[in-house]
């Protein structure tokens, strides 16, 4: 499962075996590629042609063309899905609020301190679970405004560890 950013919509978006899901209806199409980056879609009675202008895989974009109308299409895959879903998708959103705990655990070593500044990809702090050593990184730029939690200290799943 993955789903679909178009111009603020969201759409859900599921394909298993020649069946595809939007928002958990099915979907039906016929599609003919047309050339190396257009495809010609018929639904119904409507007949749309496709171009893929650009494409971004850092950003999980796509830029095309729909008929006459250009527009950017994100693409979240089922990890970005769950990033989301732990409080860890906030460096797309352009403003880092905080980062929560991804399980439960136990804080083995803390790497930031209140006013530091982080870069995306830091390592701000070690969580031990299930035997483990994760190192849990910063997943944009920004200044730790507060630590929530200390050394030794277990914590659960979604809690709030570190605030911007």
């Amino acid at each position: 499962m993955f789903s679909v950013i178009i111009q603020d919509s969201t759409y859900s978006v599921e394909k298993n075996a020649g069946e595809t899901r939007v928002n958990e209806q099915i979907i039906t199409w016929d599609l003919k590629w047309i050339g190396d980056r257009k495809i010609h879609l018929i639904q119904g009675s409507r007949s749309l042609e496709a171009e893929l202008l650009a494409v971004d895989l850092e950003a999980k974009t796509l830029q095309i063309r729909l008929g006459h109308k250009t527009t950017t299409i994100l693409l979240k895959d089922r990890f970005d899905l769950l990033l989301a879903e732990m409080g860890m998708n906030a460096a797309g959103s352009g403003s880092l609020k905080e980062i929560k705990a991804p399980m439960p655990g136990l804080i083995l070593d803390l790497k930031v301190a209140p006013g530091d500044v982080v870069k995306k990809g830091d390592v701000v702090l070690i969580l031990e679970a299930m035997k483990m050593e994760n190192s849990i990184k910063s997943p944009g730029d920004g200044v730790v405004k507060e630590v929530k939690v200390s050394l030794k200290q277990s914590v659960e799943k979604n809690q709030v560890l570190i605030q911007f």
